[in-house]
């Protein structure tokens, strides 16, 4: 089987690691920091800790804190005005996906005569980007460790850059950064994170074994862990294991894709502002139903990691139980699962299908069943 595999140079998993995130940059030989981040990082505190390990290293830091969900074109493109008239030699990127996602654009946009729309689509990024240090609080998107970028552009539309200048060059996994997590944040980046361990491992256009080793030792870790951090959120081995699920997660699916689960979730965020795990629990479970006839081998396959201590009678039984247990994380999420009770208008549903099938058919094709524009319009309808 032919195929490319890409990853981040250095990963650092440590309780406390930020506290040396001064030493990091230091070795990378930047001396003028920019951290991006979303106002709630330095509400919690997280910001002023950087700040702090930054400048003790001899590092100066301007903070650009106005990251929001899915963020807009014009967030990032203020981001890079401040780091440049600040002279930035390096961009640290602290916070969940959005955080992480703007971070990688402004590092390389900084040193970049290229508009950000001109990005838009794979490897057309030019130049080089300044160092990139990216620190999650979430384990969910694993943003940490892939070249992609997705925002939003003026017409609220997902636009994705694709480009290896996107890979960080260290992934700073701390648990401690996750503890103070509210139950929603935590349960909905789960399944995110395991929708990227699924899809990766179900992708009909680049699977390989390499990421199905990750996906499906991610699931172990996800499927694991997500309850033992919703019932306590202070285990801080549970978060270190959610975080490393998410990241293997994120190495797995930018290698092998992700498909349909994602492009549903998309128009949500797009046109909504649904969180992104949210977006994607929304349509998680109806999807792995829909897709249950076609991927029933991978469904069984994946049943004995996410149930390890369970015997089934054949593969479609254990398929079956797959999913199941798939819907008993969602029910028992807590999150919302109606889109009528989110403020979505049913009117707007055929034109999320129209969203789906005309501008993200690369998920259709990932997708281990095809999907036509009416059985993407009768899952919404399902969920509605």
């Amino acid at each position: 089987m032919n195929h490319e595999f890409r990853s981040v140079p250095h990963i650092v998993c440590e309780a406390g690691a930020l506290h040396g995130i001064g030493q990091v940059f230091a070795g990378l030989g930047a001396r003028r920091v920019l951290l991006v981040c979303d106002p709630g990082i330095v509400t919690l505190g997280f910001a002023g800790k950087a700040c702090a390990a930054l400048e003790a290293a001899g590092c100066s830091v301007s903070v650009f804190d106005q990251v929001v969900a899915d963020p807009p074109a014009a967030v990032v493109e203020q981001a890079v005005s401040q780091g440049r008239a600040f002279e930035a030699d390096g961009v640290l990127g602290l916070g969940g996906g959005s955080s992480l996602d703007a971070a990688k654009l402004v590092a390389l946009l900084i040193n970049s005569e290229q508009p950000l729309a001109d990005l838009y689509g794979t490897d057309k990024a030019r130049g080089r980007r300044l160092p990139l240090v990216l620190v999650p609080t979430t384990a969910g998107t694993g943003s940490e460790v892939t070249w992609v970028s997705v925002i939003t552009d003026a017409q609220q539309r997902k636009q994705a850059v694709y480009s290896a200048q996107l890979m960080p060059d260290v992934a700073v996994l701390d648990p401690e950064l996750t503890l103070g997590l509210p139950g929603g944040i935590t349960v909905a980046t789960g399944l995110d994170a395991m929708v990227h361990a699924i899809e990766a491992y179900t992708s009909r256009t680049r699977k390989n074994p390499i990421s199905d080793g990750l996906a499906t030792t991610a699931l172990r870790l996800l499927g694991g862990n997500l309850r033992k951090v919703l019932a306590d959120g202070s285990d801080v081995a549970a978060r270190s294991a959610m975080l490393q699920g998410s990241l293997m997660a994120g190495m797995a699916f930018v290698n092998a894709s992700v498909a349909a689960i994602h492009g549903l979730a998309y128009p949500l965020g797009a046109r909504f502002h649904i969180p992104h795990g949210h977006a994607n629990a929304l349509v998680m479970a109806p999807m792995l139903r829909f897709n249950l006839p076609a991927a029933q081998r991978l469904y069984a396959e994946l049943a004995g990691h996410l149930l390890p201590e369970a015997v089934f009678e054949d593969e479609g039984r254990a398929a079956l139980a797959f999913v199941e247990a798939i819907e008993a994380l969602v029910a028992d999420s807590g999150l919302e699962t109606r889109l009528s009770r989110l403020g979505i208008d049913e009117a707007a549903l055929p034109a999320m299908a129209a969203d789906v099938v005309n501008g993200l058919q690369r998920l259709i094709d990932s997708n281990p069943r095809d999907m036509t524009q009416a059985e993407v319009e009768g899952i919404y309808q399902g969920i509605y």
